[in-house]
């Protein structure tokens, strides 16, 4: 949902990529609640980290606490931050409660994200 999100909001100044410690496929809850909000998700595909490992990057961001754990170091990334949120495929419950776990999910990352994007911005505007 963050590569979906800051690609839409902020595509203009950045390019995000996902991946995850295991390749999976992306929730179908996920594509549901970027639905919701004008964010087509339905042709993007599970990636690990190895897919990027020759690839460099202004910023490497874990957003779960397993991923900071595990993710392996990548020699490409100039910053390295972990801004964690609860992982919504852990929620237990009816399909409601696990659509909703993803909204939650999706409007935590979505604001951190702007706050994020903002606060790099004037950085760089500093400069």
């Amino acid at each position: 949902m963050a590569e979906g999100l800051a690609n839409h909001y902020f595509g203009e100044w950045v390019e995000a990529y996902s991946a995850g410690t295991e390749a999976t496929f992306v929730k179908p809850h996920a594509i549901k609640v970027m639905e919701e909000i004008g964010i087509d998700m339905s042709t993007h595909f599970s990636k690990t980290v190895y897919h990027f490992e020759n690839e460099t990057f202004d910023y490497i961001i874990t957003v779960c606490d397993h991923a900071k754990e595990t993710c392996p170091f990548f020699p490409g990334g100039k910053n390295y931050l972990h801004q964690s949120f609860p992982d919504p495929s852990d929620i237990n419950g009816d399909d409601e409660a696990k659509t909703e776990a993803f909204r939650k999910s999706r409007d935590e990352i979505k604001k951190w994200l702007f706050e994020f994007i903002e606060k790099i911005k004037n950085n760089t505007d500093d400069r």
